[in-house]
């Protein structure tokens, strides 16, 4: 497995890729790769016939309070958890490798981003849109692969590739939980063990939210107010949103009559976490 620093270093590889006539699948991630991260590659690899996965933390897509600084780092486990999922090129650019002192162009987005996470993160979707758009750029890949654990950040970069026609796939893949339900993420380090712990009410909300609508509960602000009780319980917590969206447009909706996407962000004492579920039907 190569480990890249360099842009030009990834063009030239992935031109011998595609001279030979071989699929690429691309996987971008910020680094700190746990079991979640490893489901993405191991689809890809199964997909395609070479994968990139690519470990940058992205400056642009933190607000200034934000745990950019902070932020876990270990690419030499993110490593060789790449090469044991098959991957066969890791990315792992420094800032000044994506961004020229002078950078100053942009993809902004309206609408699909503006809800959820990008009411009270309004930079964050411009500063996703564009080193995604880069990276895709930069791989040209068939395919790329990301969580629904971020279904936002997944419903805005299908928008983006439709509405600038870009020539890949955009693969949605399930989230990965703990034995308990946690949502794997890589900001769960940051928990003491007593957040750890009341971190839980974020996966019994959402699984009390399921379980109303399979049993066919349809009214939405019924359901959401069954998941802001569970996690108001619980005195660690404290709610950024629980909302009811419609999953391709990420409008807020109050009914269960089309796919739709139940998302919260949620903080354990300073740390915030996100998890959701969708019905497709």
């Amino acid at each position: 497995m190569q480990l890249e620093k360099t842009i030009a270093g990834v063009k030239a590889q992935v031109q011998i890729w595609k001279k030979e006539g071989l699929s690429v699948g691309l996987v971008p991630t910020m680094g700190y790769l746990h079991e979640g991260h490893r489901s993405l590659i191991d689809r890809a690899v199964r997909e395609n016939d070479r994968v990139v996965v690519s470990v940058f933390i992205n400056p642009i897509q933190f607000g200034p309070t934000e745990d950019l600084e902070s932020y876990p780092r270990d690419l030499e486990a993110d490593c060789r958890l790449c090469e044991d999922a098959g991957a066969a090129l890791v990315f792992s650019p420094e800032a000044d490798e994506m961004y020229a002192p002078d950078f100053s162009t942009y993809v902004d987005m309206h609408r699909v981003s503006e809800e959820l996470c990008g009411k009270s993160r309004p930079i964050h979707f411009r500063g996703v849109c564009t080193v995604v758009s880069k990276l895709f750029n930069i791989v040209t890949p068939d395919r790329a692969y990301f969580g629904e654990k971020d279904a936002q950040q997944l419903a805005v970069i299908r928008r983006m590739v439709r509405d600038l026609n870009m020539n890949l796939q955009i693969v949605g893949c399930p989230i990965v939980r703990e034995a308990d339900g946690l949502a794997k993420s890589s900001r769960n380090t940051y928990l003491s063990a007593e957040e750890r712990k009341a971190a839980l009410v974020l996966s019994r909300a959402v699984q009390t939210g399921k379980s109303m609508i399979l049993d066919g509960e349809k009214d939405g602000d019924k359901i959401l107010a069954a998941m802001k009780e569970i996690i108001q319980q619980e005195p660690l917590a404290k709610i950024d949103y629980v909302e009811m969206v419609k999953w391709d447009t990420i409008e807020v909706h109050h009914k269960v009559d089309g796919p739709v996407l139940t998302a919260m962000a949620v903080y354990i004492g300073k740390t915030r976490l996100i998890d959701n579920f969708i019905i497709e039907e």
